[in-house]
């Protein structure tokens, strides 16, 4: 009889151990993604998913890696020293031309958030024409292709532009670049009240903040990045509600952002309908369409910008996104 229940424990035990097996096997999921910039009120909704513990209900320990204007985030994600990259799709129909291995499986902002910043006075960027400009290096491969051709500007108007809005508040007649969340809170707060041009409501088709990764993780990590995906748009969507938990984030990983200059860019992502705007209020948030990435491709063509042979199609897929649906 001793020997039977001898037994009995330890066939229970054997069990037991067998059915703990999963519980141990369903670590959470280590994903990597690197962010374009400093922290910052554009980068809230994937903050916030860390901060309300979004990712780790969907089985992801999820690490932001913030960038910035040396960061070559492209090159670490070919590197498969990050998992999944801030991107733009302009660069990704632009790289399908040197067969880099990515694709496009979301996007952040249904707007491009680039605008022109100009002193009070002009009505309309064709009011800007033959003026002075202030652009970054990067737009020439951007908006300022854009702008050439839907509003006749010329290379000859461009001026360098050094992330300040110093030069801008001492001369009267330059415009300059800027994102709709920063810059003209900046100019404001040096005594200008400036006239504010998104591009996106002028035209300019791209989204922006695209979320990138290799093909190869795309097949071998689907379920992962569907998860990333999913969590992310309930990240932004609790954040625009209540973006305390991802601002004091923010801040920590970025501490001189400014709490006056965070609640300004998330009050101007709501108001211009950057993030739950245009096909994310009926398809959920970090959707994409066929029509909007055409919209993007025939820009680029017409600019010069990309051949028209290139299959722009393989530049993204929109398999992952029709599967998540989080209605802002």
């Amino acid at each position: 009889m001793q020997l039977i229940r001898t037994i009995r424990l330890t066939a229970c035990a054997a069990l037991l151990s067998l059915v703990s097996l999963p519980a141990a096997a369903q670590a959470p999921v280590k994903l990597t993604f690197a962010t374009n910039w400093y922290a910052e009120a554009e980068h809230g909704g994937f903050y916030q998913a860390i901060a309300e513990g979004i990712y780790k209900k969907h089985g992801l320990d999820v690490t932001v890696k913030m960038g910035g204007p040396q960061v070559n985030g492209l090159q670490l994600l070919v590197a498969n020293q990050i998992d999944l990259f801030m991107g733009y799709d302009i660069q990704s129909i632009k790289v399908l031309e040197q067969n880099l291995p990515v694709v496009t499986v979301a996007t952040t902002f249904q707007k491009d958030p680039t605008v022109i910043v100009s002193h009070p006075g002009a009505k309309s960027l064709a009011d800007l024409k033959g003026k002075p400009v202030a652009i970054g290096p990067a737009s020439d491969t951007t908006f300022w292709p854009w702008l050439r051709s839907s509003f006749g500007f010329t290379d000859a108007q461009k001026r360098p532009y050094g992330f300040s809005v110093q030069p801008f508040l001492a001369d009267k007649a330059l415009s300059q670049q800027g994102y709709v969340t920063s810059e003209p809170f900046s100019i404001e707060k040096g005594g200008v009240k400036p006239v504010v041009f998104l591009l996106a409501d002028q035209g300019y088709p791209p989204y922006a903040e695209t979320i990138v990764v290799t093909r190869e993780t795309l097949t071998k990590r689907r379920d992962a990045v569907k998860k990333f995906i999913q969590a992310s748009a309930e990240g932004w969507k609790s954040y625009l509600a209540n973006p305390a938990p991802g601002n004091a984030l923010i801040k920590k990983d970025n501490p001189q952002m400014e709490d006056d200059l965070l609640a300004y860019g998330v009050r101007m992502l709501k108001q211009y309908g950057v993030v739950a705007g245009g096909d994310a209020g009926k398809q959920g948030l970090m959707t994409m369409t066929d029509a909007r990435w055409k919209q993007t491709f025939d820009f680029m063509v017409k600019a010069g910008m990309v051949d028209a042979k290139v299959d722009y199609r393989k530049a993204y897929t929109l398999d992952l996104v029709k599967e998540v649906k989080v209605l802002p």
